[in-house]
């Protein structure tokens, strides 16, 4: 019973449940910017590039052998079209997080900067009186 008591112990600690509900927002917004890049950023750039679908640009090794329906050789491609769909979704998510961080780490130093006059008289005189 004492393992289970620990496992709990572990499980609702403040770290863990916080990190799980990082993890279950990450999800949601990797989502959110999958159907960004996809259905908003990407159709815009394939209309500037001239009518460029980036997720259908591969690059053929072997093409597909179907003149045999009893044995259908598949496709061999690498598909860069969707390497670079990965890429302008990492820069998105990237740039996202950088905002989110410099916002809160803005308001983290307007919370630092507004100190109550108690605090900075007390936090003085103890400077005083470490220094005698």
């Amino acid at each position: 019973m004492s393992m289970l008591r620990e496992f709990k112990e572990f499980a609702m600690r403040g770290n863990v449940v916080d990190m799980a509900v990082g993890v279950v927002i990450g999800a949601a917004f990797g989502k959110i910017v999958t159907s960004l890049v996809n259905d908003i950023i990407m159709p815009p750039l394939g209309w500037a590039t001239g009518g460029i679908d980036f997720s259908a640009m591969k690059w053929v090794i072997r093409p597909a052998d179907n003149s045999n329906p009893a044995h259908k050789i598949p496709e061999v491609a690498v598909g860069y079209g969707s390497f670079i769909n990965a890429i302008i979704a990492f820069v998105i998510v990237a740039f996202a997080i950088f905002i989110l961080v410099k916002i809160v780490n803005k308001f983290y130093t307007k919370a630092a900067a507004a100190t109550p006059p108690e605090v900075a008289l007390l936090t003085e005189i103890r400077d005083l009186l470490k220094n005698k």
